[in-house]
């Protein structure tokens, strides 16, 4: 429980080396690399000053153990960065404390206010039309449901007594109020109010709406309203006496005034206003609060292990917290144990001993590390994302996108990504490296696999910040790497192992040289216990008669008739048409090089590392000699694709997210591993593949390629032709489009001949009437010509598609931010 089960061999690699940065550590001190830091690269953006300023990276050293915070002091920045709201927003929004934008009003302001100018203007015609008698068929119901016996017979009707007067009065009341409400609506009164007056501050909502107020007010007093007449002037001041009637008034003024004040006060906001004063000036924000220091929902003090019972914890864990000797890393990896505790109560004890012996270093990594050696990118591992640049705010993107940052976390990276652009566009510094350095703080968190393939010399982050570094071709590599992906089978290592020889290779069954593999590595396992290594792989497909006699050798004295019939087989296809061996042959010779020399052991004698470790929350980086050997560097790129899409798909615990990332898939992909890429979604896995043209991936490939993917990013500077694939995937969308047809006015009276003739001469130009057709087409979202010409350098457009469906429109995304 100490480590969650993170501890123990990774796979086929055995026990990780310590190596020089963790060697030497006494207890409670936190693992740091044995030099500085690497530089940043050249080329990584850096921040506007005009730019929203990141969140505190909390990955600080912790302070020394014992040290307590004092009463009263304040709160430590990461507690401060912890507490900051973080709402639910759409896929691919940068969630600290995101803001919602202010939806678009639809209409300007000008047609806004000329709209409510008309309403008011029909409104007093109508209302003076109505009071004046004008209207008859508005005074009917007055007359219907009253008796006869209260008003005249004559033309007009009159009221006979105080009863006739009393119902008029109150029916020109209810009248004006219903026109009232009835134009306010029509006209959108309140809209432009809101927009007009309230959205400038609250000091003008409440002076606007005490205006209003103020303007009621009149109109009663100047009895323009029947307001006074209806309410004081049928009341028997004789039988209530002075004293009586006195209370009466006032009874009757409060009936009066207390509704217009509380309207107008609802309207003003009044009591906010109040409330804001008495508690001091602040500067007006739609930022949603932070959480309360010390609240239910205070992230800092830990309420669900309060919840359950477990309070000596989380008093131990908060004091760390607050000490400063907690960062974003162990906050998260031992919330992600406390999970694995509700799933097995079990771990409940061993987890509250971990917390009490160690606080913020309970359930750690098995590297012992606690943080990245350096950050280049902004994170938020509390919901796992990495900020990447923010949402432009023109054309075409969405109004409720604009001025938003821009972030990628598992949920997104699920559905896997595609990235093209030309060299230098910034595929590597602002794509890849943010993704991977988030990665790789998630699996010290215990949330996350990572495995980075990249060229030699890239700019993917030092050494220490990876568990594993596989350098194939180097002699001073530590670790090696196993050709069958860890697996038993050989029916399925010679599947992986056909599927990067030569899925790339058009009019080449993939299906046969599989077979034709399994043919010779099934005998040679059941021979010797183990798989051949990359020569004897070679020997083996030659048909070398010394090898080959062995093998046959071995297994006829080991009783084997079913390999020997296996093996029998492949010795009649050897040589004869349509045999893969040769084009099998040819590409394990690019790895039966002197460079590759001990390489690629089955013997037992090196440390492979195989991709049946992402069940274990690895950091892995391997490095291809592209330089050398790039043949052979696109071929193992191959086979870690092909692996790796098995590995994800056959892990028995898929609650770690594995992530592959490709600084280069070019020549990478094939119709098996396209087809594996989509089934990684449900797996809880993703790939990450950057290209710097689509010309890199077969034509046939590219169509269920750009399908297979969730996520597609283009990079400034792509070319038209890639442009277009990117066009037809994101497709067309309905908008609104206003032709104007200018045609030439001809007229048929002397004077307007004149009259057009004199303005043709004083302009220039003749005199025309414009029709104007308003309509709605498809149009393309991004077209290639647009994504060729009009994207700016470090920007690309982005389209996310979440693992649960939701999806985010092509975006433009400024990677400077």
């Amino acid at each position: 429980m100490d480590t969650d089960g993170t501890q123990g061999a990774h796979g086929a690699y055995g026990t990780p080396d310590p190596g020089p940065a963790r060697a030497g550590l006494g207890p409670g001190q936190v693992p740091r690399p044995a030099g500085p830091p690497p530089p940043l690269p050249k080329g990584l953006p850096l921040r506007p000053a005009g730019a929203p300023s990141p969140p505190p990276v909390p990955g600080y050293a912790p302070a020394p153990a014992g040290a307590h915070p004092a009463p009263g002091a304040p709160a430590s920045p990461f507690t401060a960065w912890l507490r900051v709201p973080r709402p639910v927003a759409e896929p691919g929004v940068w969630r600290y404390g995101h803001v919602p934008v202010v939806p678009r009003p639809a209409g300007s302001d000008r047609q806004l206010l000329t709209r409510v100018v008309i309403a008011f203007l029909v409104f007093f015609v109508c209302w003076q039309a109505f009071l004046d008698g004008k209207l008859p068929f508005l005074g009917a119901p007055l007359y219907y449901f009253t008796p006869d016996s209260w008003w005249t017979h004559g033309l007009v009707a009159a009221p006979v007594d105080h009863r006739g007067q009393a119902a008029l009065e109150l029916y020109e009341l209810l009248a004006t109020v219903g026109l009232f409400l009835g134009f306010a609506r029509i006209g959108g009164w309140r809209t432009a109010f809101d927009r007009l007056i309230a959205d400038r501050g609250p000091w003008y909502r409440a002076l606007g709406a005490a205006a209003g107020a103020a303007v009621v007010v009149a109109l009663i007093e100047n009895q323009v309203l029947p307001v006074y007449p209806l309410a004081f002037a049928h009341l028997p001041y004789a039988e209530l006496g002075e004293a009586g009637a006195s209370i009466v008034t006032y009874v009757l003024y409060a009936v009066i005034y207390l509704p217009v004040i509380l309207v107008f006060g609802r309207l003003g906001d009044w009591p906010g206003l109040a409330q804001s004063v008495l508690a001091g000036p602040a500067a007006p924000s739609r930022e949603p609060l932070p959480t309360v220091p010390g609240g239910p929902d205070d992230p800092a003090a830990w309420p669900q292990l309060r919840a359950a019972g477990l309070a000596e914890a989380a008093d131990r864990l908060a004091a760390e917290a607050a000490a400063g000797r907690m960062n974003d890393v162990d906050h998260v990896r031992i919330r992600r144990a406390w999970d694995s505790v509700l799933v097995d109560p079990a771990r409940r004890t061993a987890f509250a001993r971990a917390v009490r012996d160690k606080g913020a270093a309970a359930c750690g990594h098995p590297s012992g590390a606690r943080d990245l050696p350096a950050r280049t990118a902004d994170h938020d591992l509390t919901v796992g994302q990495v900020r990447l640049g923010g949402v432009t705010g023109v054309e075409p993107n969405p109004h409720e996108r604009r001025g938003t940052g821009l972030a990628l976390d598992p949920t997104v990276l699920g559905t896997s990504v595609l990235a093209v652009g030309p060299s230098g566009a910034g595929k590597t510094t602002r794509l890849v490296r943010p993704v991977v350095e988030s990665l790789a703080l998630q699996a010290l968190a215990g949330q996350a696999a990572l495995i980075a393939v990249t060229a030699a010399g890239s700019p993917l982050g030092s050494d220490a910040a990876y568990d594993i570094v596989v350098r194939p071709g180097d002699p001073a590599s530590v670790h090696d790497l196993d050709l069958y992906g860890g697996t038993t089978d050989p029916d399925e290592a010679a599947q992986l192992l056909a599927e990067a020889f030569v899925g790339d290779l058009p009019g080449l069954d993939v299906r046969r040289c599989a077979t034709a593999l399994a043919q010779l590595i099934g005998p040679f396992r059941a021979a010797y216990d183990r798989f051949p290594t990359v020569p004897e792989l070679r020997e083996l497909l030659d048909a070398v008669p010394a090898t080959t006699d062995a093998l046959r050798g071995t297994l006829a004295d080991a009783g084997r008739q079913d390999m020997l019939r296996e093996l029998d087989a492949r010795t009649r296809q050897h040589g004869a048409h349509g045999d893969p061996g040769p084009a099998l042959t040819d590409r394990v010779a690019l790895l039966d090089r002197p460079a590759f020399h001990g390489f690629f052991d089955t013997t037992g004698a090196g440390r492979p590392f195989s991709l049946r470790a992402l069940e274990h929350p690895v950091r892995v980086r391997v490095d291809l000699p592209e330089r050398g050997h790039a043949e052979a560097s696109r071929l193992l790129a191959r086979l870690l694709l092909a692996q790796f899409t098995a590995a994800a798909a056959a892990r028995a615990d898929r609650s770690l997210f594995a992530f592959l990332a490709f600084d280069d898939a070019s020549h990478t992909l094939t119709p098996g591993t396209v087809r594996g890429i989509q089934r990684l979604r449900s797996a809880n896995a993703g790939v990450l593949l950057t290209l710097r043209t689509l010309d890199d991936v077969p034509e046939q490939l590219r169509t269920p390629l750009l399908g297979a993917v969730g996520c597609r990013m283009a990079f400034s500077g792509v070319t038209t032709w890639d442009g277009k694939w990117f066009a037809d995937a994101w497709g067309t969308e309905l908008v609104e489009t206003r032709d104007v047809t200018s045609r030439t006015v001809y007229a048929d009276q002397p004077m307007t001949r004149f009259i057009n003739t004199v303005r043709k001469l004083i302009t220039g130009k003749a005199v025309t009437t414009d029709a104007v057709t308003v309509r709605q087409v498809e149009r393309e979202r991004w077209s290639a010509s647009a994504l060729a010409n009009t994207v700016p350098p470090g920007h690309a457009v982005l389209s996310l598609t979440s693992v649960d469906g939701e999806r985010a429109a092509p975006l433009l995304v400024s990677l400077l931010d």
